[in-house]
């Protein structure tokens, strides 16, 4: 937090008295955020998995769990003293097919070193180490496990972490097949994974056209549009026929697209997948988000600009003036640097969206982005008779900078709502959103009538006719938006404001909950109408938030249970539940038939002390409740993304394939009623 302010006190103070600013000073406290950025960058593993068994006898199979490290890292032994280093484990399921014998063997015979931290003797192997279990075995089974291991070099280790494997083995005679540690992910069905795919590719898709149109909307701000002719016209001038000048043209485009690739490429590059999705749901994050598209709107209102150091700026030119490809590539550089006041603010507010797209997220971000902002330049200069045809540069430009700055400071409060349902605070509840979001687009409408005007802005006699549209259209979502204070669905900005349930009035103004929800198989309710634990969930729909208290009430009414992994930072957890879960035969569906607990994974609720407990999967001690449900779905199901659904039975077992993000209706409600079925065979 103290970061937060030490950057955002000369930013403010910039703003009050001058009307630039000076990048130096923005990237030194960004600097500073570097060490806590860090804390959050992608944990490798530096060690595969190989697991595989071989026949001993008709009665006793060997188990062997193959470790290849990386350099320099070593794993170790299971023989260790205690209270020192994690040992390497082998634990097998409970089964009556097979039990282990025996002590575990390792290969190569493990070194033996002091170590000064332990002030004892420890024993590790390094590169490629086998640890192998001889079991007793009953027949055709499968053996199903885990391996619980530590792995350090010279500098540092690695948390404490675990691989499961599913080794089938037949008859006498009969060796399993050798399978990796990513084949035995034994919870996740191929369904699953497949499903998890389309999903990404559709993630990533969204983040591509998002940054493609934004970078349309950059084209469109002062100090881009009046470059295009400029630059069109030194490659006219300068190519010795109109062959040359269409591949100078393609070359710079080009160039744009590699600067702004590589831009994106660097971010997942020193973040690191795991830390570009924990953006999405780590409140301080969120918080500096919103802080950030706050500066960049009252940027792009006027109040100040971002202005690279003109040391920079002249570099760039002076390569660029040696013509060839390095003169063009300079070119485009040239051109990054100088629109950066204007350009800058919707990168930066792009690569924070992005950033919920993993290591992919940014590449794929810049990619849409620079390819809107070349395609201009490339085709002009290809067609400069095309040129003609382009609006004159004016006042119009610099109103196209504030309507991008309204939208920055509309999507600035995404990110402080996400922090505040994930620290649930309740400061920023679903009306209070709406509120703020009616404010800000009436503000939009009333400016581009010409009623607001801004320090930047050109006196106008009338209003454009395509001005006066866009108002129009403005004013007409303003007022779309007005009954989500009283409970309305607001669909198309779903996955924007905080879900119905986290409200002033969470049921809507005037409504009550059904109360065939909780009391149509005849059992007993509380006085206020709902079992103990049960509160009013996602579109009304009675939910547990405690998935013991939600297995005991399905036992006790005899319905299947739903497990709704979710997050408060999750957008696509509010898409599913703002699309699907409001149709109503879905709502019938939830209500009367399942018994829905909804698992939030990013909770900061403080467990109590004798419930906190140090987490082997997470490499962690459980402090939160989020914590504890993030465990419960990577443990038992493999999985670590939002939303994830499951069906269980009444003793929690799965009774169908689960699911991730499924946004068609009919989809999704065949897969209830297919858990359904199932349940009601038993």
């Amino acid at each position: 937090m103290i970061l937060f302010f030490v950057f955002l006190r000369p930013v403010v103070k910039r703003i009050i008295k001058i009307k630039s600013f000076d990048m130096k000073r923005l990237l030194f406290s960004l600097m500073l955020l570097i060490p806590v950025l860090s804390a959050y960058s992608q944990i490798e593993q530096h060690v595969s998995w190989k697991f595989s068994t071989k026949r001993i006898s008709d009665t006793k199979v060997e188990v062997i769990c193959e470790a290849t490290l990386d350099n320099g890292w070593h794993i170790y032994s299971h023989d260790l003293p205690e209270n020192t280093a994690f040992p390497t484990m082998i634990h097998f399921e409970e089964s009556d097919k097979y039990k282990p014998v025996g002590e575990i063997v390792e290969e190569p015979k493990p070194e033996v070193h002091y170590d000064e931290s332990f002030k004892a003797e420890l024993k590790w192997i390094a590169n490629k180490a086998k640890f192998k279990q001889v079991l007793e075995i009953k027949g055709e089974t499968t053996i199903k496990g885990t391996i619980e291991y530590m792995i350090c070099n010279d500098q540092n280790c690695m948390p404490p972490t675990e691989e499961s494997f599913a080794l089938p083995v037949g008859g006498a005679g009969i060796t399993a097949k050798t399978v990796t540690a990513t084949e035995t992910k034994a919870e996740k069905t191929e369904a699953a994974t497949d499903h998890e795919n389309e999903t990404d590719n559709k993630s990533y898709w969204g983040i591509f056209w998002l940054a493609f149109i934004g970078g349309f909307a950059a084209l469109l701000t002062p100090c881009v549009f009046p470059m295009i002719p400029m630059t069109v016209s030194f490659f006219t001038k300068q190519s010795s026929s109109r062959a040359a000048g269409i591949r100078n043209a393609m070359l710079y485009g080009l160039s744009i697209i590699f600067i702004y690739v590589v831009l994106g490429t660097s971010v997942a590059a020193i973040f690191g997948a795991d830390a570009l999705n924990a953006l999405s749901t780590n409140p301080w994050f969120n918080f500096f988000f919103f802080l950030l598209l706050v500066v960049f709107a009252i940027s792009f209102f006027g109040a100040f600009e971002l202005v690279l150091p003109s040391s920079w700026v002249n570099f760039a030119d002076r390569k660029a003036d040696k013509g060839g490809l390095i003169g063009i590539f300079f070119m485009a550089f040239t051109l990054a640097l100088v629109s950066f006041s204007c350009t800058g603010p919707i990168v930066g507010s792009l690569m924070v969206q992005a950033a919920t797209g993993g290591f992919m997220g940014p590449i794929i971000g810049m990619l849409g982005f620079s390819l809107a902002l070349a395609l201009p330049f490339t085709l002009f200069a290809a067609f400069p008779g095309y040129l003609n045809s382009l609006p004159k540069s004016g006042g119009w430009l610099n109103s196209v900078k504030v309507a991008l700055g309204f939208l920055e400071l509309a999507f600035a409060f995404k990110f402080l709502s996400m922090a505040d349902m994930v620290l649930d605070l309740h400061l920023l509840e679903r009306e209070v959103y709406f509120a703020i979001w009616i404010a800000i687009f009436g503000a939009l409408a009333f400016y581009l009538f010409g009623k607001i005007r801004l320090p930047h802005d050109s006196p106008m006699e009338y209003i454009p006719v395509s001005r006066f549209l866009l108002g129009l259209v403005v004013l007409s979502f303003t007022i779309y938006m007005i009954p989500g204070l009283w409970g309305a669905p607001v669909k198309l900005i779903s996955g924007f404001p905080p879900p119905r349930d986290y409200a002033e009035s969470p049921l809507g103004v005037g409504r009550e909950i059904p109360a065939s929800a909780f009391n149509s198989s005849g059992s007993g309710t509380h006085a206020n109408g709902m079992p103990e634990g049960m509160h009013p969930g996602p579109q009304n729909i009675p939910a547990f938030h405690d998935y013991d208290k939600a297995l005991a009430y399905a036992k006790k009414v005899n319905k299947p249970l739903l497990l709704d992994f979710t997050g408060k930072a999750c957008a696509n957890c509010r898409k599913v539940e703002d699309n699907v879960w409001s149709d109503r035969s879905i709502q019938d569906l939830l209500t009367n038939k399942f018994i829905l607990v909804s698992l939030y994974v990013d909770l900061r609720t403080p467990l109590p002390e004798d419930e906190q407990y140090y987490s082997e999967v997470l490499g962690k001690k459980v402090k939160y409740v989020g914590q504890k449900w993030q465990e419960f779905q990577q443990k038992r199901y493999n999985q670590g993304a939002q939303p994830y659904y499951v069906i269980t039975d009444t003793n929690g077992n799965t009774i169908n394939k689960p699911i991730a993000y499924e946004p068609n209706i009919d989809k999704y409600k065949h897969w209830l009623l297919e858990g359904l079925k199932e349940f009601n065979k038993e």
